[in-house]
């Protein structure tokens, strides 16, 4: 295999906590993610470069969570709400570096799910399966100034705030800051 590099590729995984379970989306996911990536508000903090229109809800449950998955970048997940195995929720890993050990999480909520603690809730699951089982020194969060809800997920998740990121990142087709936040194994201390 001369001049070729082995992929790592991101860890299967299901995480639960008391009131989530975290897996890997399927394509019964579908319907319930194009709803959550449909929603008004969260379409108007996604991190696209583009305003590249609806995201399609079978491909992310399926090509595009493959494409991450084969590149070694990333992973989706779903957040199923227990009381009734709603997907209420999508994480999404991605910049993985795996000489660092380290990951970016992103997350989305559906409407009806918001202002209870489910995303802060299983974003710390995974931050913390990822560090006990899996060996990442490193999970960060970007979060735009002005999305002070997802500011308060990392706040809430135990996230540290480490400064701001300047012309960072594209929300809906513009440059923006970004807000960098990170949990590290010395925080499970």
């Amino acid at each position: 295999m001369i001049g070729q590099v082995a992929v790592r590729r991101f860890p299967e995984l299901t995480v639960s906590t008391p009131r989530t379970e975290v897996r890997r989306h399927a394509p019964p996911d579908a319907e319930a993610v194009s709803v959550i990536f449909g929603d008004r508000l969260t379409q108007r903090w996604l991190p696209l470069a583009d305003d590249s229109g609806q995201i399609d809800g079978l491909a992310w449950c399926t090509d595009l969570a493959r494409q991450r998955r084969d590149s070694g970048d990333g992973d989706h997940f779903a957040v199923v709400r227990r009381e009734d195995a709603r997907v209420v929720g999508c994480l999404w890993t991605k910049r993985t570096d795996w000489g660092a050990r380290l990951t970016e999480v992103s997350y989305a909520l559906a409407p009806e799910a918001r202002g209870f603690g489910l995303a802060a809730e299983s974003v710390l699951a995974l931050a913390i399966v990822l560090i006990m089982e899996h060996g990442f020194q490193r999970v960060e969060l970007r979060v735009a100034p002005g999305n002070v809800a997802s500011r308060r997920v990392a706040e809430k998740a135990g996230f540290s705030y480490e400064g701001l990121l300047r012309n960072a990142g594209y929300v809906r087709g513009n440059r923006t800051d970004l807000e960098l936040w990170s949990f590290v194994a010395a925080d499970l201390h």
